[in-house]
């Protein structure tokens, strides 16, 4: 839903910061795997209940996320980069909710159980589609340059970044917001399933 706003603000910054690393020779499965051994920070973080330390490593390995692209983009983008990416991406965003169900069990264990559960949903949704439409060579209509297709929804990256944000701001409120995200996601998958069902149904093998 905003991610294809989002990516215009950022693509610039991200194009301009990712010349330097570039130059130095640094990859971008490097960055990838920098910014997640960042990103894994956040779980201690969580656990200990350093919820501006957490949001600290979430923003860096969320930058990094966004480095790596832009970095491929320029060094060409592959396959394995790719998978690699969207891997590690699925498993960063289920640690944060796990994360916060560590820092308090008995507050969050129920809704943050509730919220991994969605992502499983949006998650398998999502990538279900991108190996049939790389099946049938169906390229996105907003994202041309991605390895694979991003189908959208209410809950995409964007969205995910700024729940994760509210969470460390308000950790008292974890369970509230995740419920309501949670739900959200329930939305996505729902209309994902919808239309990648008919996409794939309509267009020819």
């Amino acid at each position: 839903m905003l991610d294809r706003y989002a990516v215009k603000v950022i693509r610039w910054p991200l194009k301009t910061l990712a010349a330097l690393p570039d130059k130095l020779g640094i990859t971008a499965n490097q960055v990838t795997l920098t910014g997640f051994l960042i990103g894994l920070l956040a779980l201690p973080s969580l656990m200990l209940q350093e919820y501006y330390w957490a949001l600290t490593f979430i923003v860096i390995n969320r930058i990094f996320d966004g480095l790596d692209g832009a970095i491929a983009r320029r060094q060409g983008i592959t396959d394995c980069g790719g998978f690699l990416d969207i891997t590690l991406d699925f498993l960063f965003y289920s640690m944060v909710p796990f994360g916060f169900v560590l820092a308090d069990p008995n507050a969050n264990a129920v809704a943050g159980a509730f919220l991994i559960f969605s992502f499983i949903g949006t998650g398998s949704s999502f990538l279900s589609f991108a190996i049939m439409a790389g099946k049938r060579n169906i390229e996105s209509p907003v994202y041309k340059q991605k390895s694979l297709y991003y189908i959208g929804g209410l809950t995409e990256g964007t969205e995910t970044i700024a729940c994760f944000v509210l969470f460390c701001l308000f950790p008292q409120y974890f369970a509230i917001i995740a419920w309501v995200y949670g739900t959200l996601c329930w939305i996505t998958t729902a209309t994902r399933i919808w239309a990648g069902y008919h996409t794939l149904k309509d267009t020819p093998d």
